[in-house]
């Protein structure tokens, strides 16, 4: 019911946003580095958190904390897609959250510990902002990625958390039905990052709470952790500035050999869905077999990159 609601809304929200306001909205204009020829509205995540919202309006004590930080994040990265804020201050703010997050969630643990675990939910954060660059992608994996940790949730028996993650993926639905080639609408930062913040948080909220160990949630995002720090790594060996925008993703890269928005995005969808499952499959098998299961993800996305390459 939660994924339905927030499904609902979200559509919602974005057909009137897109009927009624589109002349006010921020544009992703396209350019040298884009994968898109027209200007796109990139305000669609105020709809997927619109969606989530509602649905956590029904029962607002079953949801983690980090929700409100995501809102926080949202509001910084809304006045971003308006007025073009400085990196520096993104990073510090994305930092803060991540550092917050790290501690209310892990504490007491060891404060180098605490750092690393702070700067990867920060590295989490802004990856997807890296990957929502094609259409249908970052929609379609939020669905499949948040949807895999409702179902570890649930069958765990943590309803509450199942119900956030569920919710997130419905919103994401609504929006993919806006979104998917040709796209009426981007997630823009205002999306973009506080989905990425949650990944990384919920993903910590579960390995609290003893319902996954620590490498689900990376196994169920690895296509796109992988994509993008693999490309971030290269360029910075390169001595390229990583932060500004480029076209050297493996999904851009992807729609650029001729297979398309529509088939990078079915490439990707079945990747990730081939690591949720797999990730769920192995969750509760012995530590033999999920070792054995996660490197076998490992292999099929290194050989899918090496094709790409």
């Amino acid at each position: 019911m939660a994924a339905l609601v927030a499904a609902l809304a979200c559509a919602g929200v974005l057909a009137m946003m897109l009927r009624f306001s589109s002349s006010r909205l921020p544009l992703d204009r396209p350019n040298a580095r884009s994968l898109h020829d027209r200007p796109i509205p990139r305000v669609g995540g105020i709809a997927v958190l619109a969606g989530v919202a509602l649905s956590a309006a029904a029962d607002p004590a079953a949801w983690p904390t980090p929700l409100v930080v995501a809102l926080v994040l949202a509001a910084v990265s809304l006045a971003d897609d308006f007025y073009q804020l400085p990196v520096a201050l993104r990073l510090v703010v994305h930092l803060a959250a991540a550092s917050l997050t790290a501690w209310y969630l892990l504490s007491p643990m060891n404060l180098i510990a605490l750092a690393l675990i702070a700067i990867a939910i920060a590295w989490i954060t802004n990856l997807y902002n890296f990957m929502d660059g094609s259409d249908g992608l970052a929609a379609g994996m939020t669905i499949i990625g948040f949807g895999a940790y409702a179902a570890a949730a649930w069958f765990s028996g943590d309803a509450a958390l199942a119900s956030a993650c569920a919710s997130l993926a419905g919103g994401a639905l609504g929006f993919l039905a806006f979104n998917f080639h040709p796209a009426r609408v981007f997630l823009g930062d205002v999306g973009s990052i506080p989905l990425g913040y949650l990944a990384a948080a919920l993903g910590l909220v579960g390995l609290r709470a003893d319902l996954w160990p620590l490498w689900f949630p990376l196994l169920v995002f690895a296509p796109f952790i992988g994509d993008a720090t693999v490309t971030l790594l290269r360029r910075a060996l390169r001595g390229e500035k990583v932060w500004q925008a480029h076209r050297e993703h493996y999904y851009q890269r992807l729609v650029r050999m001729g297979v398309g928005h529509r088939g990078t995005a079915l490439i990707a969808y079945a990747l990730m869905l081939g690591c949720a499952s797999l990730a769920l499959v192995a969750k509760d098998q012995a530590p033999t077999m999920q070792l054995l299961l996660v490197g076998a993800s490992i292999l099929v996305l290194v050989s899918v990159a090496a094709g790409i390459d």
